[in-house]
């Protein structure tokens, strides 16, 4: 795996984190930090939805 896809993968992968927190926090499972604005929120469901499959499709391009 050449440096491109290395950072591609790593880039897709702090992507995919952050989306899943982002989901996790609208929806109020993930109650961390306590103040975050994120919480029980729904638009940050859709918003870390989007940046969850950007990140994954950046796991796949660096994949393949």
């Amino acid at each position: 795996m050449n440096a491109n896809a290395m950072l591609l993968l790593l880039i897709g992968i702090v992507l995919l984190a952050a989306g899943l927190l982002f989901i996790g926090q609208g929806w109020g499972l993930i109650r961390w930090p306590a103040c975050s604005f994120m919480i029980d929120e729904t638009r940050w469901i859709y918003y870390g939805g989007a940046i969850a499959v950007v990140g994954l499709v950046l796991i796949l391009v660096a994949r393949r």
